[in-house]
């Protein structure tokens, strides 16, 4: 770790884009399946595979000492009646946090705990958001641009995205009405 060099890296706070950029990866809709609850609405929209995401990753060691950062772009837009969002994880690292910060648009930062606590917390322009360890997160685009944050988290975390994929959130983000509304994820119910 002694030998990895001091460095600047830029930012556009609209776009999200670093300078250097990092490792750039996009996630569309082909790459969320089973993630949206409306089946049907996925795969009709499946025809057009729109991008749901992206991020900036810059290269960071993934070692414990170093700090993980990145910016994430989330587009607007909905499957069915439920926003564009990202896949949602756990840290590999149960017991690690992650700080987000707002540069632009509205989003909902959806957290969860394994023994069932589940928390909201509004994303706007501004905004910093504190992700305690031990909960999974997610972050949804509610509005009609993009939602562009930057995320500071421990090198070594890592990314359990397992445990989301099988069910989900306990709750869904979905528009009701014009209205970002929390309702039950019905697959816990069964």
């Amino acid at each position: 770790m002694a030998d990895f060099l001091p460095f600047n890296t830029t930012c556009d706070f609209t776009t999200g884009v670093l300078n250097p950029p990092g490792n750039l990866i996009s996630r569309y809709l082909a790459d969320m399946q089973g993630v949206f609850h409306d089946n049907d609405a996925y795969v009709a929209m499946m025809k057009e595979n729109p991008k749901i995401y992206e991020f900036y990753n810059v290269i960071i060691p993934e070692e414990e000492g170093h700090l993980q950062h990145c910016t994430s772009i989330v587009y607007p837009g909905k499957v069915g009646n439920e926003y564009f969002m990202t896949k949602g994880h756990y840290h590999a690292i149960p017991g690690t946090a992650e700080i987000y910060i707002c540069f632009r648009g509205r989003g909902k930062l959806v957290m969860q705990t394994v023994k069932g606590d589940f928390k909201v917390l509004d994303m706007y322009p501004g905004s910093i958001s504190y992700i305690p360890p031990f909960w999974a997160h997610r972050t949804i685009n509610v509005g009609s641009e993009p939602l562009v944050f930057f995320g500071v988290y421990r090198g070594d975390a890592g990314h359990n995205y397992g445990t989301i994929e099988e069910k989900g959130f306990y709750k869904l983000v979905i528009e009701r009405n014009n209205i970002p509304t929390i309702i039950d994820n019905p697959l816990y119910g069964r």
